[in-house]
């Protein structure tokens, strides 16, 4: 794991963000990618010629102070911490940044970003994070707000399923794993009729590199797979959640609803994403 890119959109993620991110760089001698995205200025068509040209000049200059508190941020603690970094920083030339960051992200080992302001129109909370991790083909480290980070890697569970998405995860999540990391394998049976035999040779898999590798299989006893995991992680003290991401079709997420989103809204640890 050698190229690290962490999306940095504000003041206070990219704390947080770069508090996750920095020891894994100093384990592995990573590169740090701090990436900024600044974004485009606009109004609706009928609203815009209305909009005098200093309340453009206004919002610019906001746009480049917080830019300007995203670097001194990011050269603060990457300074103190001695990792190999680069601060990029790009105009988006329309309202939508996540492709920019998904065709970014191509490049990188490992993607950190933050969780969405869901205070933000409800519409497009998660379209960011979903636009990278279905787009860059690289694995996602999602960091809750507010969550406080430590050096990752030494407790995990997996969220695991007999899927492309799920073999995935758990393969990406083997770099990010310390000496001798304890691994929770977590199948969430629906039903009486599902058994996850895969699991135990998942297992016996991660016992060869050198993890203490165990399955766990529980019963959907709660609203949702999400929070069956978010409590097994609970209770095993672990400081990471890996899992497959965005497993069916955009409609079916719409319309039934996806263990990814909600880990993304309601899980209080980091979760790894792949897809």
């Amino acid at each position: 794991m050698k190229t690290i890119m962490v999306c940095l959109s504000n003041e206070k993620d990219t704390e947080e963000l770069l508090r996750a991110a920095l020891p894994i760089a100093q384990r592995h001698d990573s590169h740090l990618i701090g990436f900024h995205v600044q974004e485009h200025v606009s109004f609706y068509p009928g609203v815009s010629v209305h909009v005098p040209a200093d309340i453009f000049v206004e919002l610019q200059e906001r746009q480049k102070g917080e830019s300007e508190a995203v670097k001194a941020v990011f050269d603060r603690l990457t300074s103190a911490a001695g990792v190999p970094c680069e601060w990029r920083m790009m105009k988006a030339a329309s309202p939508d940044t996540a492709d920019v960051l998904a065709e970014v992200a191509h490049i990188a080992d490992l993607v950190i970003m933050a969780q969405d302001d869901y205070a933000l129109d409800q519409s497009s909370r998660y379209s960011t994070q979903e636009s990278v991790i279905r787009g860059s083909g690289r694995p996602v480290l999602f960091v809750p707000t507010g969550c406080e980070v430590g050096d990752i890697g030494k407790k995990i569970v997996i969220g695991w399923s007999p899927t492309r998405e799920a073999a995935r995860a758990t393969h990406d999540a083997i770099s990010l794993l310390q000496q001798g990391a304890e691994v929770t394998i977590a199948t969430v049976a629906k039903s009486a009729q599902d058994s996850y035999d895969e699991a135990t040779d998942l297992a016996r898999a991660l016992d060869r590199h050198g993890f203490q590798a165990e399955v766990v299989q529980r019963s959907l006893t709660s609203s949702n797979v999400a929070e069956e995991l978010n409590e097994l992680a609970f209770e095993r003290g672990a400081d990471m959640i890996v899992t497959g991401a965005f497993g069916h079709s955009r409609l079916y997420d719409f319309v039934i609803g996806a263990v990814t989103l909600d880990l993304m809204r309601h899980s209080r640890l980091p979760v790894l994403f792949s897809n």
